[in-house]
């Protein structure tokens, strides 16, 4: 069986996706590196593992819930969801979230 070293040296995906969608995409959006990496702090962890961000389309941020029902309680939260992403971020960048059901 192959055995992982150095186990103590994985890195949360938040931290190191900016570098990864650098390398990959002509596109890079800046904007959405910095959200990927404090959505775990600005929305807690029970809605981070069932929701992740997706794109930006200027100031809309999409995001990909995995089931209807965690879209649908996003919906409720959505304008509390707002507010602390752009407090993490230090500025007002997301203006309006849309939610669908995709990969996270």
């Amino acid at each position: 069986m192959n055995k992982r070293k150095n186990v103590e040296k994985f890195e949360h995906i938040g931290n190191i996706i900016g570098n990864v969608l650098k390398t990959c995409r002509n596109d890079f959006d800046e904007n959405l590196a910095q959200v990927w990496g404090l959505w775990d702090r600005a929305v807690g962890d029970s809605i981070a593992k069932n929701a992740r961000p997706a794109a930006f389309k200027g100031n809309l941020l999409l995001v990909n819930v995995t089931s209807s029902t965690w879209m649908h309680q996003l919906q409720f939260l959505k304008k509390d969801i707002i507010k602390q992403i752009n407090h993490v971020l230090g500025k007002d960048l997301v203006k309006e979230i849309k939610f669908k059901i995709g990969p996270i």
